[in-house]
């Protein structure tokens, strides 16, 4: 459904230091800088997946999938969605995918949604019997009600978001592109989105490319992630597979029935992650996870207890540290060659 490879995208920026004599200079001589926003990456998606896009601020997502809409035009590569050329922006192919931003609105600010809605019926030049059938759909599974009725200025945020997705799905696209969908969302608004977004994966096998930064949004949505660091994928994978091999050893979250102090703790074969009122969280390793539980339900007065994986912040977190450590390696291993002395090992 998405092919892409070898895809570049550099820009070239106009830099210049403050001041006024800098900026008189600038009008004569201007210096110029490339930035390689998306430097030579290359993935493919099959239809029906849901797949988290991740990487820190500047990473290249945002251009990766503006460039996947046909938004942006890549400075070499190839890319195909749904058998399209986005470059293209042929009218079939933007019939037959979806982007939404968290941080842009499509809607009308001092009109209802439902005046948006009517409009892209328009433009999607969607027939009657369909777009009612999906707007009710739209409304009954997003609990519009009475929303679409109302100015969107009088909405809340949450409110317009789930306004936004109505009106991005009232086509039917086969492909979703949702770049930070649930930005600025409380967690019940959250959970709301993450769960429509599954549903709707799911019974109309739309293939989903999700950007964001709410890790829980990852966890319940994508199965598989790619992620990318300073224009370059330095992952793609199952997000189980990765959270196993950065982070092999489980979280063991104690709530006892009174505060216990650290030596009792530290009997157990684990590492003290933290200790408060009546509650301890341990690291285990894998193997000795059954061994430390007999041992806390026999010593300690444990009310509840939880076993789950490291936060997926700190996985990802150990794989940008990789990655730039590798980078500069890298670096060290290329000024060594242009010098003609041999690199240290790192």
């Amino acid at each position: 459904m998405i092919s892409v490879r070898d895809l570049v995208k550099h820009y070239r920026v106009h830099s210049r230091p403050a001041g006024l004599v800098a900026a008189l200079r600038s009008l004569l001589h201007r210096r110029y800088e490339t930035v390689r926003a998306v430097d030579g990456i290359s993935f493919s998606i099959s239809p029906g997946e849901r797949v988290g896009f991740l990487g820190p601020n500047g990473a290249g997502k945002t251009t990766t999938l503006k460039a996947l809409a046909g938004l942006l035009h890549p400075t070499s590569g190839e890319l195909s969605v749904a058998g399209f050329r986005p470059a293209a922006r042929e009218t079939a192919f933007l019939r037959s995918i979806m982007l939404v931003m968290g941080q842009k609105q499509q809607l009308r600010w001092d009109l209802p949604p439902s005046e948006t809605f009517e409009l892209n019926r328009a433009i999607y030049e969607i027939p009657r019997r369909q777009y009612t059938e999906t707007l009710d759909e739209l409304v009954a599974v997003l609990q519009l009600g009475e929303l679409i009725g109302k100015p969107t200025r009088q909405l809340s945020l949450g409110e317009r978001m789930k306004c936004e997705l109505a009106a991005a799905l009232l086509h039917r696209p086969q492909v979703l592109f949702l770049d930070e969908p649930t930005i600025g969302l409380d967690v019940t608004m959250q959970a709301t989105v993450r769960r429509f977004i599954k549903e709707h994966n799911e019974k109309h096998g739309a293939t989903v490319l999700l950007t964001s930064h709410y890790m829980a949004d990852v966890a319940a949505l994508c199965p598989r992630i790619i992620v990318i660091d300073h224009g370059r994928i330095i992952y793609d994978g199952a997000l189980d597979a990765l959270v196993r091999s950065a982070r092999p050893d489980k979280r063991i979250v104690l709530r006892l029935g009174r505060q216990v102090d650290a030596a009792d703790l530290a009997g157990l074969d684990g590492k003290l992650i933290s200790h408060g009122d009546e509650q301890a969280t341990l690291q285990v390793p894998q193997a000795q996870l059954n061994q430390v539980i007999a041992a806390a339900l026999a010593r300690l007065p444990v009310v509840d207890l939880l076993v789950e994986d490291p936060p997926l912040e700190e996985v990802l977190a150990d794989l940008f540290a990789r990655a730039q450590a590798d980078r500069a390696s890298a670096d060290d291993a290329a000024r060594s060659h242009a010098a003609g002395t041999p690199a240290e090992p790192s």
